[in-house]
């Protein structure tokens, strides 16, 4: 091969690999091109899909806004003061609200109620004339004979008027019912505006005798509140017709097996006691609706004659036909067995009473004697001596005087403070004295006898020397057993054990029997206990059949 064959090849394999090398570093750059367009396209799209996120965030946090825009007024864009209205009407007409009118407060006005006044009376006459709800369209295909029935004869307009549409059917009920319920104007929605119209001066709480109780701003305060809105000045009981209802017995969940001899209230109007022969002493919670039984206390050896609280409410006494009694601690809910009483040969405890300010129990004693015990001690703390055997207690002014009378016919009066005896006075008409109490304040006091005469004195007018009573009362005819006043003194009840129904409430100062009780459809047994609660709502009457009959007394408020 000559010299030029051999350079021709060397230049060609140099040609060569030269153009390898050039296409090599070509397709070295288009791949370097390619992975930098595939970064770019990652990032576009990372881009785009963060964008995404946050227009879905944006669109979340306007509708969140909108959404509270709407509930709570404007929050997020609160208005700007010192801008005229341009910008006012600009933001509205982009959509966000820049304040709200608070439709339940109408006596006040927002800054920028001017624009909306109209749309609020607009509004307010809207809701004036309310439309209902829900219409039944077959009310006007529906015919009512009014005339087939006689309680829908009332409803007619005409005396031969029978058949209407139900429609009217409907209007006419409605009229009805607005006719036997007066008084609900305040129900109205236009009350308020009647209201405004009416002067403060024409009306006052002296003419209406009532006093709204303090903390209320308005009248849709008061009627939020389910408490006594008004305080009713204290009015007198009307004589001749008592008005009242039966109500639960008393002890309907737990009867007494035997006769009852006690009815008493607790000072707070809830807790009644009941006690009998059948040797039980039974607490209720008095509501007029299920009177729930809180305990029951079993005396083995003790069938109880009479129970009584303390006027503190802090214990109960019970006694009976024995030598000793019993203490109730109603705070630590033990029960102390007292007795026999120290110098004394006692056989029966059964009858005694307990003085206003909680200090003594005055027990009848044999041969005249009263017998004074401490509440605190439960010793004999001193005696009292009648000429005539003593048959009934009461005391008076706050404790420190007693009353008593008994087979002699005379009333004494006891000062407790020096144990002697400051007047004697002869019970009119009266051999053997029964029963005795006095009025809540201590002005009256009224005596029975055993041939069922009540009399009813001034007690300063019989220390006084007048013997005359204000009244003598003789609807029963068998032994006085059991008297009671009620809170305020406008109530007597006295009741005889040995005849049926044998129970008369007195009307005071009228010194009337009601006319009404007891009542003409019911037969109360034989009463042989009676006790009115501290507001004078609700009365108890215990009989021998073990029952405590319940009754609502509707001129008291409270019970």
């Amino acid at each position: 091969m000559s010299l030029i064959s051999q350079n021709v090849d060397l230049k060609n394999k140099v040609k060569k690999t030269k153009r390898g090398e050039t296409g090599e570093l070509s397709y070295q750059e288009e791949a370097e091109g390619v992975k930098e367009s595939e970064i770019d396209m990652l990032k576009m799209k990372k881009r785009k899909k963060e964008s995404k996120n946050e227009q879905l965030q944006m669109e979340q946090v306007k509708e969140m806004k909108t959404l509270e825009n709407f509930l709570f007024g404007s929050l997020y864009s609160p208005i700007e003061f010192g801008k005229g209205d341009d910008s006012l009407q600009d933001g509205i007409a982009k959509g966000s609200d820049s304040f709200f009118t608070d439709r339940s407060a109408n006596s006040v006005l927002s800054a920028y109620d001017d624009a909306d006044y109209s749309e609020e009376s607009d509004n307010d006459k809207d809701a004036l004339q309310r439309k209902p709800a829900w219409v039944d369209e077959e009310e006007e295909l529906t015919a009512v004979n009014i005339a087939k029935v006689s309680r829908l004869r009332k409803l007619r307009k005409e005396e031969d008027e029978s058949m209407i549409t139900g429609s009217e059917f409907v209007s006419r009920l409605r009229a009805q019912h607005i006719k036997l319920n007066p008084g609900t104007d305040w129900a109205q929605l236009d009350s308020r505006s009647k209201e405004d119209k009416s002067s403060d001066d024409e009306s006052t709480d002296e003419e209406n005798e009532v006093a709204v109780d303090r903390g209320y701003k308005d009248v849709d305060d008061i009627l939020r509140a389910n408490e006594d809105l008004v305080v009713k000045s204290s009015s007198k009981l009307l004589p001749g017709h008592l008005e009242y209802s039966g109500l639960v017995d008393a002890n309907i969940q737990d009867p007494s097996n035997g006769p009852i001899n006690s009815v008493q209230f607790h000072r707070n109007a809830q807790l009644l006691l009941a006690a009998g022969l059948d040797r039980r002493l039974r607490f209720f919670q008095i509501d007029g609706k299920r009177n729930t039984k809180i305990q029951s206390i079993f005396l083995e050896d003790c069938p109880i004659r009479k129970a009584s609280f303390l006027p503190d409410g802090s214990q109960v006494i019970v006694s009976g036909r024995r030598k000793f009694f019993y203490s109730f601690d109603l705070v630590k809910a033990k029960v102390d067995k007292i007795g026999p009483l120290v110098g004394r040969e006692e056989k029966s405890l059964e009858s005694f009473e307990v003085s206003p300010d909680s200090r003594l129990i005055a027990f009848v004693g044999n041969e005249g004697y009263i017998l004074l015990v401490s509440t605190k001690t439960k010793e004999l703390i001193g005696t009292l001596k009648m000429n005539g055997t003593v048959r009934a207690l009461t005391f008076a002014e706050n404790g420190q005087q007693l009353l008593s009378t008994g087979g002699d016919g005379h009333i004494y009066h006891w000062d407790l403070r020096t144990m002697t005896c400051i007047h004697k006075g002869i019970d009119e008409g009266c051999i053997n004295g029964t029963a005795l109490c006095t009025s809540p304040g201590g002005e009256l006091f009224a005596t029975g006898s055993d041939v069922g005469v009540v009399n009813i004195y001034n007690r300063e007018e019989f220390l006084g020397g007048k013997r005359k009573p204000l009244k003598a009362i003789d609807n029963l005819i068998t032994k006085v057993d059991f008297m009671k006043f009620n809170n305020d003194s406008q109530i007597l009840a006295i009741c005889s054990s040995m005849q049926k129904s044998s129970l008369k409430l007195i009307h005071i100062p009228s010194y009337t029997v009601f006319s009404n009780w007891p009542p003409p459809n019911k037969n109360l047994h034989y009463p042989r206990a009676i006790d009115f609660s501290p507001g004078g709502g609700f009365m108890a009457v215990g009989n021998a059949a073990g029952r405590v009959l319940l009754y609502k007394l509707h001129h008291y408020q409270h019970a």
